[in-house]
Order: structure tokens, then C-alpha cells, then sequence
């Protein structure tokens, strides 16, 4: 039985740490993240985790309920069916915190996420949380930087989102002092909590930090530290948008693409900065020795690799979906060694449960395994598949992925297929975010396993990802540059019979079939 300090850092490569700098596939960016080498020299690295839903709210569905989402819901709100994390801590007289500047658990139809928190604090400004109203016009300059004026007129919505981050971030003064940004905002907080509670006996802090999200508009010295670009030119983009390269919304120059690498890496730095004063509370306070300490990420970020800048329209490839794991264990077996058993991001519901010392099963822990036989050295850390056989990862409504952790398998899905792809939930039946459509094809019925009542159910549109399958030997082929689904029939065919495997095994909806051109189970 152990206090808890779970860390997520959005959108933080595993590449750009220093943790995971000796893996073949690696590119030295020189990017500086001294705090988080510290805690990976002191935690277990676990070096073949993957995201489980994506993007940003399906991953914290599945780290707050154990519900690997994306196979029956789009992004959307905590179930009432669910068991909540804090819920079922605070049920077991455990004090839960919340801390974090992510907007979208507070965004209208989220529902859930933060209310059964004994205690939650919101830093406000991050993107398009609607905080600020003032100034009318934003500054010229930062708009120039995050909205493109060719492309969206001044009442469009790519417009009017971007112009509330300008806003935002010019009320807080983000520029002009780093303080006053957001990662120092979160990590300076967490830290004072940390000091503040010393005297209770077990808890929770969850801290959810957006950066290193876009935009990527750092302050100094963070801004200048990986370019020699001047970062307030008007004509170079902090906030790019999703797409091909070379094509589209996205084109960008080479020029303007080393410069959002540039202050991707800077955001990087100024989150390992800041989440410094986590460690040193850690320290101060002599907590180590009753706290374990988890760090995290949802998924990355494309920065031109495969063609690409973003996340959600490109194939779902390891720069996206392998993410960071580093997990301090007061009594870990492994501390400052590598984990090397393939794990999911849907696993944390139930590690965090077992390392607070709850005991039962908490709706079966629904899809999520404990790492605590890992931690512990019950199961060989160095055998791949001690915890998980596979692991299943994509989008929802988009291709579904499986990885055994030497091969990956990128299955296409069927837009067009009559059956389309339906959207489960209790809470909302006219989809998220909202206001939308009404979906007034939507029935109620027992379409989902692990809920303990009706839900809605509507059909929701598909969309491909990719149009065929990809195999990558990701042992060999670390960076997926060679699709082998033509040579390796035979590697093909066992990861479409894993895939099935897995979607049995999660009791998926039977129209994933559909969609997706599989054979159900006999």
C-alpha cells in the first residue's frame, strides 16, 4: 500500500527523452530533459508500452476506467456504469487530487472526469479553453503565429479557436514570463500540493499537464534554445495544422517544419524543467519511501516523419502509439532497470488501484491487467509477453491496430460498409463535442458488455486511416520505414488472427467486424 503520484505529459515522444536515447531507432535531437533521466534512473523504464484509444480524452477514459474506449465510443464522457479511479479511491478512504490545465475534461459534454476528485484545480488559458474575453483583438503578432489568415476568414472556426489561445496567453503574459506558462504553472502547483499534504496518510494526485500539446508557443529561454530562428517572426507557425507535409492545410516549409520541431523540443525542455520541483518536493518531503510515481503519455506527435505533421489523420505508427512508461515502486523489484514485457495504456486503471492497496475487483478491472507482478518481480520483466500476448490500439471509427511487440499490424477499416460504425453511450446520445446533430436514429438496448445497464446506440460515420494493411518488423525496422504486409504473408496472417483474438477476447461490437472485413470467431 502506497501513495500515488501519476504524471501524464501530453504528446511527449519517448524519442526525445534521454531514457530512451540508447534504443537503436532513436535520433539524437540533443533535446535536454535532465529531470525525467533523474526519475528514469531511479524508476523501472518499461520499453515496449503502447497506447491503447486514442487521442486525448479516450487515453484518460481508459486511465480513469479501466475501458479500452475507441472499439465502441468516440471521444464522449465518464459512464455511469463506469468506476471512476477517484471514485473507487476515495470509496477506500483515500484523499484524490486532480491537477491540470487540460481544458477538455471541463469542455461542455465531457462529463465526469473531475468531479469525483476530493479536491481538483484548473489552470485556465490552454488552447481553446474559453477563459479570457479581453482583449477583442488579440495581439497581430501571436495571432499571425497560430491562425493561418489565408485560409481561415475571421469568423471561421478555425479562426475563432485559435484567436481564444491568443487571447489566452496574452492575458496570462506567457511571453513574459516563463512562471506564468503553462507546464511551470501545473508542475509549481503539483509540487506545492505535494508540500501541503505531507500529514495525510494514502492518496491520489493525478497531474495532467497539456504541454507538451500545441500550440507549441514557448516562453524564453525555452523558445530560443533549439533554433537560431528569431521565434516571434509572424511568418513562422507555432501551431501547425494536422496533415500531409507537402500537401493541404498542412503544407509547411522546411524552414517553418524545423522551427515547430524547435519549439516542440523547447516545450519538452521547459516541461522536464518544471517537473524538477515535482522531484525535489519528492525529495524535501522524504517521500519516496510510501509514494510510487508514474509518468506517462497518451501518444506523440508527428513532426514530419511519414510525410505527416499531427496525429489523428495518418496511419496510427510508433512515433504515435509507443509511448513513454517510467514507474517509481517504493519496493520495485526492477527500479532503475528496464521492463522489457509489452504493456498497455489501459493497464494503469488497475495498477493504480493494486498500488493504493484496494482490494476487489472494481468492475473486473474491465480490460485493464495490473503491472504490479512486473513491479513486484512476480512475472519476468524480460520476457515480451509475461503480461500481454498483444496489445490493440487505434481511433475510434478508423483502423485498429495490434502489436505483439515485434510486429506491428495496421488493419484498414470500410467506410463505406452499409453497417457502418456505431457509437455507444448512456450519457449523450447525440455524439460529442456538442451542440450536434440529434441522432435520431439511436436506440437503447444491452449493446455493451461491461455496462450494467442500456445504452444508447447510433450509427456514426468511419473513416479510413490507411487504405490497406501494413506490417512493420519493429525489432529490425524500428521507424517503420518498410512495409512488409506483401513479403510476409505469413507474419500477416498470425497478427489478423491476433487482432481477432483481441477483439474476441475485449467482447468487441460485432459491426467492428463488419467494418473492418474479419471473420468473427467460430
Amino acid at each position: 500500500m502506497t501513495n500515488v503520484l501519476l504524471v501524464s505529459i501530453d504528446s511527449l515522444r519517448r524519442d526525445f527523452l534521454g531514457a530512451y536515447a540508447d534504443e537503436p531507432h532513436c535520433v539524437d535531437y540533443g533535446v535536454e530533459t535532465p529531470n525525467l533521466d533523474r526519475f528514469a534512473e531511479r524508476a523501472a523504464t518499461f520499453d515496449t508500452h503502447y497506447a491503447g484509444s486514442l487521442p486525448c480524452m479516450p487515453a484518460r477514459r481508459e486511465w480513469h476506467a479501466g475501458v479500452q474506449e475507441f472499439l465502441w465510443r468516440s471521444w464522449g464522457p465518464i459512464e455511469p456504469y463506469d468506476d471512476h479511479l477517484a471514485r473507487v479511491a476515495r470509496d477506500d478512504g483515500v484523499l484524490t487530487q486532480l491537477i491540470t490545465d487540460h481544458f477538455h475534461y471541463f469542455q461542455h459534454g465531457a462529463h465526469g472526469y473531475y468531479e469525483d476528485y476530493t479536491g481538483f484545480e484548473f489552470i485556465r488559458g490552454h488552447e481553446y479553453d474559453a477563459w479570457q474575453t479581453a482583449p477583442k483583438t488579440p495581439d497581430d503578432r501571436l495571432l499571425d503565429q497560430t491562425v493561418d489568415r489565408e485560409t481561415d476568414p475571421p469568423d471561421g472556426v478555425g479562426y475563432v479557436n485559435r484567436s481564444v489561445y491568443a487571447r489566452n496567453a496574452e492575458r496570462r503574459g506567457v511571453e513574459d514570463d516563463e512562471r506564468n506558462a503553462f507546464a511551470p504553472r501545473v508542475f509549481s502547483r503539483t509540487a506545492e500540493w505535494l508540500r501541503d499534504n505531507v500529514e495525510w496518510d494514502r492518496w491520489l494526485c493525478y497531474v495532467d499537464s497539456f504541454d507538451v500539446h500545441e500550440p507549441f508557443h514557448c516562453p524564453e529561454p525555452y523558445a530560443s534554445l533549439y533554433t537560431d530562428e528569431d521565434p516571434r517572426d509572424p511568418e513562422l507557425d507555432v501551431w501547425p495544422y494536422y496533415g500531409p507535409v507537402d500537401e493541404g492545410q498542412s503544407e509547411l516549409s522546411e524552414r517553418q517544419l524545423e522551427f515547430v520541431r524547435s519549439q516542440f523540443a523547447g516545450k519538452v525542455t521547459m516541461a522536464d524543467e518544471w517537473f524538477g520541483r515535482v522531484l525535489d518536493a519528492l525529495d524535501d518531503e522524504g517521500l519516496w519511501d510510501d509514494t510510487a510515481v508514474i509518468v506517462t503519455s497518451d501518444h506523440g506527435f508527428l513532426l514530419g516523419e511519414h510525410g505527416w505533421v499531427g496525429k489523428n489523420e495518418p496511419p496510427v505508427y510508433d512515433v504515435l502509439a509507443r509511448t513513454p512508461l517510467l514507474v517509481w515502486h517504493p519496493d520495485g523489484a526492477h527500479n532503475g532497470e528496464r521492463i522489457a514485457s509489452l504493456t498497455s495504456a489501459v493497464d494503469l486503471y488497475a495498477t493504480v488501484l493494486d498500488l493504493l492497496g484496494i482490494d476487489g475487483d472494481a468492475a473486473d478491472r474491465v480490460h485493464s491487467r495490473s503491472l504490479q507482478p512486473l513491479l513486484s518481480g512476480d512475472a519476468d520483466a524480460g520476457d515480451l509477453h509475461a503480461h500481454r500476448d498483444r496489445a490493440l490500439y487505434g481511433y475510434w471509427g478508423s483502423a485498429v491496430n495490434v502489436t505483439d511487440g515485434e510486429y506491428t499490424y495496421l488493419h484498414p477499416c470500410d467506410p463505406t460498409v452499409e453497417s457502418r460504425c456505431h457509437s455507444t453511450t448512456m450519457m449523450n446520445a447525440r455524439g460529442f463535442p456538442l451542440p450536434t446533430t440529434p441522432k435520431r436514429d439511436a436506440e437503447a438496448g444491452e449493446f455493451v458488455p461491461h455496462a450494467d445497464g442500456p445504452v444508447w446506440r447510433f450509427a456514426a460515420d468511419s473513416y479510413a486511416q490507411l487504405d490497406a494493411p501494413m506490417l512493420f518488423d519493429v525489432r529490425e525496422d524500428p521507424t517503420q520505414e518498410t512495409n512488409l504486409v506483401d513479403e510476409r504473408a505469413d507474419e500477416r496472417e498470425r497478427l489478423r488472427e491476433e487482432l481477432v483474438a483481441g477483439l474476441e477476447n475485449l467482447d468487441a461490437p460485432e459491426h467492428q467486424y463488419d467494418r473492418l472485413d474479419l471473420d468473427p470467431p467460430a
